[in-house]
């Protein structure tokens, strides 16, 4: 039985949320669960994902705190 964790920041697609929404979370358990089925013929009813948010403070990236990190590349793009 395959157990899948999937992290994600804590935001939302939009400025007004702050959290991934219930149908995105369901989407992402669709999807991961049907690439198990597709590539190692897992059925879906033996597959558990699991999605833990992290709050944007928590990930970093490139060695700096994400928003950080994506401040620099936002600049780097403009130039």
């Amino acid at each position: 039985m395959p157990i899948v964790t999937v992290q994600v920041t804590r935001e939302g697609t939009t400025p007004d949320r702050n959290s991934v929404s219930a149908e995105e979370k369901t989407a992402i358990i669709k999807g991961v669960s049907e690439v198990l089925l597709n590539v190692l013929h897992k059925p879906l009813e033996s597959t558990y994902v699991v999605i833990e948010e992290v709050d944007l403070d928590n990930w970093g990236w490139g060695g700096l705190p994400t928003a950080q990190y994506r401040a620099l590349r936002a600049a780097a793009a403009k130039s």
